[in-house]
């Protein structure tokens, strides 16, 4: 994310929290006294879960773990759901530089206790040659040898095995490592059928990612091999991606909130993940007090980060996991202009707001909250990342001592997470679009 970005999300946050604040204590009684934010058990975290996400480099990258986390944290607000990242780059099933594997289970997985473990190991283990059969059955051997201890160590765990993101043989080719993403496939399919066998659950990392580089070739050439600049480990696109293949094979809703509003009568018709109060009719007007229940990805604007654009336009990611509808029937025929806390987010006409407009990506006060709140993240990331480090080699009574107290700070920023999290209530208006003055 880019600093600009980042000053400018934590400058709203605070001119949001302020005015919210006063909005919120004449609500109490009357908003937040109304149905609680309804449950979604289909989605796989529940409260009190505890994610361990185990893998190689790519997975020490932070970035589609990060956005899985910054997806939890928006969307489920009420559920505190841990996270860890346990990567360690040049990994294989038999471990790597940071210890064997079963060291490393030891004391990167098993010692947070999880409750759910998600593995992608496969990159480094076909050596980046052709497919072959011995290459082929060390790895399986080694990853059925983790699956076995895993399961051992703690038989009630939820895990959940990623089918190797690809090597990108779609924007580029190139003399050596050719077709290499052949080999990933290979390994991808014997990861899915050992979940099959040990009643685990399975991600394709692969398959989505391989076809929205096609569709990003199609569009651009030239600009889509910036995607996976090595071939290897993907920029922050295309890991919000393999999040959204993540996500969804964890039944993550796509609905951040979906209103519907009836002009002529003066009332919500259909509300989902929200609250609306203090519906207010004046002529061609409307206002109202809205409570989301969630937020919306905290997607950077294109500018700021055009391989996340590039992303969403060969991708179904904002239909997958970004829906936040307003719809409003009954209006007389012309533009009006959407307000929220007296910030003017667009002008649209009666037609587009009969058939429902989209404010996810709109630059709401909703989703500078989000933003906030995935600049909490990497924050928090970067202090979980050192503590990573320092406990992987922890000789000294000075190791220790520093991983305290990096423990300490990053409980603090998950809890700063937690609370910029929380659901705020927001002041909308809908109004006609004022006609110029006559000269």
């Amino acid at each position: 994310m880019a600093g600009d970005n980042r000053v400018h999300a934590e400058e709203n946050m605070t001119s949001l929290r302020w005015c919210s604040w006063c909005i919120a204590l004449l609500m109490v009684g009357q908003c937040f006294g109304q149905t609680p934010a309804p449950s979604t058990p289909g989605f796989a975290l529940q409260d009190g879960d505890r994610v361990v996400f185990y893998g190689d480099s790519i997975t020490e990258q932070r970035l589609y773990t990060t956005y899985i986390e910054e997806y939890a944290l928006t969307r489920f607000p009420d559920r505190k759901i841990e996270f860890v990242n346990s990567g360690v780059g040049g990994d294989k099933v038999s471990g790597g530089w940071a210890g064997p594997i079963d060291l490393r289970l030891q004391r990167d997985v098993y010692a947070y206790q999880p409750t759910v473990i998600t593995i992608m190991l496969g990159m480094n283990d076909g050596y980046y040659r052709p497919y072959d059969e011995g290459i082929f059955r060390t790895y399986a051997d080694g990853y059925r040898h983790m699956i076995d201890a895993i399961q051992q160590q703690l038989p009630n765990v939820r895990l959940f095995l990623l089918r190797p993101s690809p090597h990108d043989d779609v924007t580029r080719t190139a003399e050596f490592e050719p077709d290499y993403n052949t080999t990933m496939i290979r390994l991808g399919d014997f990861v899915a059928a050992l979940a099959a066998e040990k009643h685990a659950q399975v991600a394709d990392l692969n398959a989505p990612v391989v076809a929205a580089l096609v569709r990003a070739k199609a569009e651009n050439p030239a600009f889509s091999t910036s995607l996976m600049q090595d071939r290897v480990h993907p920029g922050s696109g295309v890991h919000w991606l393999m999040a959204e293949a993540v996500l969804k094979s964890w039944n993550a809703p796509a609905t951040v909130t979906a209103v519907s509003l009836d002009a002529i009568k003066g009332v919500a018709t259909s509300l989902t993940n929200t609250t609306v109060t203090d519906l207010r009719k004046k002529k061609d007007s409307l206002s109202w007090t809205q409570l989301d229940h969630g937020l919306p990805l905290p997607l950077p604007p294109a500018k700021a980060d055009p391989f996340v654009a590039m992303a969403e336009r060969v991708s179904d990611l904002d239909q997958s996991l970004n829906r936040e509808t307003l719809q409003v029937t009954g209006l007389a025929a012309g533009s009006y202009t959407l307000q929220i806390d007296d910030r003017k987010i667009g002008d649209f006409t009666a037609d587009q707001l009969t058939t429902g407009v989209e404010l996810a990506r709109m630059n709401t006060p909703m989703l500078q909250q989000a933003l906030m709140v995935a600049f909490d993240t990497e924050r928090k990331d970067s202090i979980e990342d050192a503590r990573f480090r320092i406990a992987q080699d922890a000789r000294t009574a000075l190791d220790r001592d520093a991983a305290k107290e990096l423990d300490i700070a990053r409980r603090a920023a998950v809890e700063q997470q937690r609370q910029d999290a929380q659901p705020l209530p927001h002041r909308y208006a809908l109004f006609p679009l004022a006609q110029p003055m006559a000269k």
